[in-house]
C-alpha cells in the first residue's frame, strides 16, 4: 500500500477509535425503557407494578465509564399495577401520594466497572421528597449501532433491592413485604439521533 494510503487508513483508524472512547449522551426510549418493581404479599404471591414513560438522559463512556452518568424521571401517573382499582390504591395517600408528588427520580453520583460487560451505578432516589442512597448492579446489553435505525444505541438491565419504608411507602408492612425487588431495563439513543427521529415523526403527523 502507498504511504500516503497506509497513513490516510491509520488516521482513520485512529480517529474512529478515539470517538468511540468518548463519551456519547443518549436519550432514554420510553418506549423500550420499564422498571418494575415487584414484592412479596402475605407470602402467598410476588406480585408487581411498571413504571412507564420514563424521561432521561445517559451519557456512557465505555473506555472510562467512571465518566458516565444517568439522570431518569419517571412519571407516578403511569405507575401500573394491572388493575385498576389497584393503581388508583397505589396513587393514593397510603402510597405514592400522586396529586402532591408527580414524579419519581433518580440521579447517579459514581458510575464504576463491575467485571466484563457489568457496571455498578450509585445515585440518589428520590420518591415523595425522600432521598435515598441506591446501589445498581448493571448488565451492559448492546452498544454500537441501533440493528433497525443504525443510530447509536445503548442498552442497559439493572437490578436492586429497596425498603418501601425508606420512601414513605411502609404501608402494611411486613404483611405486605417492606424489602421490594426493583427491574430495569432500557434502551437509549444517542441525542441528536432521538432529536431529529422525533422532529421527523412530528413532521408526519402535521403532513
Amino acid at each position: 500500500m502507498h504511504k500516503s494510503r497506509l497513513f490516510a487508513a491509520l488516521s482513520t483508524f485512529l480517529a474512529a477509535g478515539l470517538l468511540s472512547a468518548a463519551p456519547v449522551t443518549y436519550t432514554l426510549d420510553p418506549s423500550h425503557t420499564q422498571v418494575a418493581v415487584s414484592w412479596s404479599h402475605f407470602g402467598l404471591s410476588t406480585p408487581s407494578a411498571t413504571f412507564g414513560a420514563a424521561e432521561g438522559t445517559l451519557v456512557y463512556d465505555a473506555a472510562a465509564p467512571e465518566k458516565s452518568s444517568v439522570k431518569v424521571s419517571l412519571p407516578i401517573s403511569a405507575l401500573d399495577g394491572h388493575d385498576a382499582d389497584f393503581n388508583d390504591h397505589l396513587r393514593s395517600k397510603d402510597f405514592f401520594e400522586a396529586d402532591r408528588f408527580a414524579n419519581a427520580t433518580f440521579v447517579s453520583t459514581r458510575v464504576e466497572k463491575a467485571g466484563e460487560g457489568k457496571l455498578r451505578v450509585t445515585g440518589d432516589l428520590t420518591v415523595k421528597q425522600h432521598t435515598r442512597p441506591v446501589v445498581l448492579d448493571v448488565d451492559i446489553n448492546l452498544v454500537g449501532p441501533h440493528p433497525m435505525s443504525k443510530a447509536p444505541a445503548a442498552g442497559f438491565d439493572a437490578t436492586t433491592t429497596l425498603k418501601r419504608s425508606d420512601f414513605g411507602l411502609g404501608a402494611y408492612a411486613p404483611n405486605v413485604s417492606d424489602e421490594v425487588k426493583l427491574t430495569i431495563t432500557t434502551e437509549a439513543v444517542e441525542a441528536k439521533a432521538w432529536a431529529a427521529r422525533q422532529a421527523k415523526q412530528a413532521a408526519a403527523k402535521k403532513s
